[in-house]
């Protein structure tokens, strides 16, 4: 089969590979969708996130087929699988755990402790491919109603959707989320769905904050030409926002979020930041804030999976293009770091 696998920095090849052989506790899916995700970027452009050494849990190392946001259908079943069958439509929840440690056994899976934050498809072959076997566990029919291009929007919304419920969004709050990359348009959505009634978007980014405004229910601040935190305390009375959401991963976003929320607000951060930010203690504390720090998602698929099927969180708004496999890194990898109109690129193996 195809499948785009990374080698070292600028260094990803589309190249034929066996296909893994089905365990008894495996499923074996054809890929139909895989998005292009902010760590394939980071994996892509500076070799960060990949195990060099055998990771602990899935014993695998570079070379290692890239892709953690796919959909697809099962082809095929191990003799011990009783969930799925062939022709099982599913999407893909790939965070890596033990399923021993403390943390797995109390269901935060997603902070296992053996894993460190480890996915398929960057610790293990994913789906940038035409097909991927893997484990049941991480297996999630989708319905009827729902297509394949919107399951595979299901892992990045589930991100979204776990910082929106960490921050306790609720009917009525007003948001503000600071970058309008993919995560950023999709937490915008999600914080809708969750009842927020006003919503801020920041970035310089005027091609996406174009695609954030499309949305029809955003205000989009520009902070190279608009003043961010004087609109927001004029549209909410003086107060500022209920709940900030950082989803750029940089100290002056970061610094806007804290500057942004009401006194007891909460600062919640989606971003993986490159350099640790500073944290203005003194601001933090005459206003009691709330400063909460969200990674990947648990035991919310179903949920966000019901979600982007029943249209309340319209996730395929932030699709700016469909690419081929053999095209991964001229039309999807290349682009997307020199093309800021871009937001979300699904690729086909098709």
């Amino acid at each position: 089969m195809k499948a785009a696998r990374i080698y070292a920095e600028k260094d990803v090849r589309v190249e034929d590979v066996d296909v893994k052989e089905v365990g008894a506790k495996d499923v074996k899916v054809e890929v139909a969708w895989a998005g292009i995700c902010g760590s394939d970027l980071h994996a892509y452009s500076h070799f960060v996130g990949i195990p060099t050494e055998a990771h602990p849990i899935s014993n695998r190392q570079v070379p290692l087929t890239l892709g953690h946001e796919f959909s697809g259908t099962v082809t095929e079943v191990g003799s011990d699988v009783t969930s799925f069958k062939p022709g099982d439509r599913v999407c893909i929840e790939p965070n890596l755990r033990c399923g021993e440690c403390t943390e797995c056994r109390e269901g935060n899976y997603h902070l296992c402790r053996n894993s460190n934050a480890a996915f398929i498809g960057l610790a293990d072959d994913g789906g940038f491919a035409e097909y991927c076997v893997f484990e049941e566990q991480h297996c999630h029919r989708i319905p009827d109603n729902m297509t394949l291009e919107q399951a595979a929007l299901v892992e990045p919304t589930a991100v979204t959707y776990r910082g929106v419920e960490l921050a306790n969004v609720k009917a009525g709050d007003a948001v503000l989320v600071t970058g309008a990359g993919p995560i950023g348009l999709l937490t915008v959505l999600t914080a809708r769905a969750a009842g927020a009634s006003k919503v801020f978007i920041s970035d310089v980014s005027k091609e996406r904050l174009a695609l954030a405004e499309s949305f029809g229910f955003v205000t989009t601040l520009n902070p190279a030409e608009d003043d961010v935190i004087g609109r927001i305390m004029e549209d909410t009375n003086g107060d500022g926002v209920d709940v900030a959401l950082e989803c750029a991963g940089v100290q002056p976003t970061f610094d806007t979020c804290l500057e942004a929320i009401k006194r007891t607000g909460t600062v919640c951060v989606l971003a993986i930041f490159g350099q640790n930010p500073e944290i203005n203690a003194f601001a933090s504390t005459i206003k009691e804030a709330n400063i909460k720090f969200s990674l990947a998602y648990s035991n919310i698929y179903d949920r966000v999976i019901n979600l982007i099927a029943s249209g309340q969180v319209p996730a395929e708004k932030v699709v700016t293009n469909k690419i081929n496999l053999d095209n991964i890194v001229e039309e999807g990898f290349e682009l997307l770091l020199n093309d800021k109109s871009q937001s979300k690129v699904l690729v086909s193996a098709k």
